[in-house]
């Protein structure tokens, strides 16, 4: 898909939906830790329903979730263009493409830290009753 910068401009709304659905489906289909991601997102996603989590826990489970799917996307993007632009090493090209990854591991950091608050206590209430 061939856009002339001046094309965005004169696309209408819809294409550029489509543009950017074109990009998550290509996250899907050719990033494997976007696909990590949205197994954990699903697995996640099925733990909430199951533990009733509050409309606040699912404030955080969806700011996480979709965070990381972000991020993600971001950190492809960059390394993209950085492989757009040289096809040598340089170190500021690594430079770019680990700290795109390091936010992507510091959001997901924190996803993992909001799990654990929400999800512990409610597991360890479960197997409280579970075992009297």
């Amino acid at each position: 898909m061939n856009m002339d910068l001046n094309d965005k401009n004169k696309s209408p709304l819809s294409k550029t939906f489509s543009y950017a659905f074109s990009g998550i489906v290509h996250g899907l289909g050719q990033e494997r830790n976007f696909r990590i991601h949205t197994v954990a997102a699903i697995l996640v996603t099925v733990l909430s329903i199951l533990m009733r989590i509050s409309s606040v826990e699912w404030l955080f489970v969806i700011l996480s979730i979709f965070g990381v799917f972000t991020l993600e996307l971001i950190n492809s993007a960059i390394e993209r263009v950085v492989d757009l632009t040289t096809s040598e090493y340089h170190p500021l090209a690594k430079q770019a493409k680990d700290l795109a990854a390091g936010a992507v591991l510091v959001y997901s950091i924190m996803s993992v830290i909001i799990a654990c608050i929400i999800f512990i206590p409610k597991l360890a209430h479960l197997y409280k009753m579970l075992i009297q």
